[in-house]
C-alpha cells in the first residue's frame, strides 16, 4: 500500500525523448540452436550498433519470458513462464547502450496450436529452425539503458523532457 502523498517513480517522471535518424539497415538470419538474445547482442557489438530496433519472426524453443507482474506493484515482481517446445513467434526489440554494452528490451508474441503468450523474453530464447530479423540502426540519439533500483529493471533514459 502506498503512503498518502507519496508519488511513485512513474508519477514524477516526465516524457523523455531524444531525436535521431535511421542509419544502417541489416537483414539477419539466425538458425536452429542459436540464442536470439545473444545473437542480436553479439551482432550489435560486432557492428558497433549502440542504438537500434529489430523486428523478427520465426520460431523459438527453450525460452524464459516475463508475462507481466505477479501483482501490480513498483517495483514489480515478475511472473515467469518457461517452455521447451517449438512456438511460432514475432516481436520487436530495442537496443540501447548500457554500462555493460548493448542492452536489449525484447517483447514477443508466441503461439503453438490454439495457445498464445506475449511477454518480455529474458535470459534465454533458443531458436527452433530459423528466425529472420531486420535491424535498423538508430544514430544521433542520446540514450542509455541502465539498472534502476527504484523499478527493479534496466530503464531507458533519454536526454530531454517534454514539459
Amino acid at each position: 500500500m502506498r503512503k498518502k502523498g507519496f508519488k511513485t517513480h512513474w508519477e514524477v517522471m516526465e516524457l523523455q525523448y531524444s531525436e535521431g535518424s535511421i542509419g544502417r539497415v541489416f537483414a539477419l538470419r539466425m538458425d536452429d540452436g542459436e540464442d536470439l538474445l545473444e545473437s542480436i547482442t553479439e551482432f550489435a557489438l560486432e557492428k558497433k550498433i549502440s542504438s537500434g530496433i529489430a523486428l523478427f519472426l520465426g520460431a523459438l524453443r527453450d525460452c524464459r519470458a516475463v508475462m507481466g507482474p505477479e501483482e501490480i506493484s513498483i517495483p514489480p515482481v515478475p511472473h515467469w513462464e518457461e517452455y521447451q517446445s517449438a512456438w511460432e513467434t514475432f516481436g520487436i526489440a530495442t537496443i540501447y547502450p548500457s554500462s555493460s554494452g548493448p542492452k536489449l528490451h525484447i517483447h514477443s508474441s508466441l503461439g503453438r496450436g490454439r495457445d498464445s503468450m506475449t511477454g518480455c523474453l529474458r535470459e534465454k530464447a533458443r531458436i527452433y529452425l530459423v528466425v529472420e530479423a531486420v535491424l535498423l540502426e538508430l544514430v544521433g540519439l542520446a540514450a542509455t539503458r541502465d539498472y534502476d533500483p527504484s523499478v527493479g529493471f534496466n530503464l531507458l533514459s533519454l536526454e530531454k523532457t517534454l514539459k
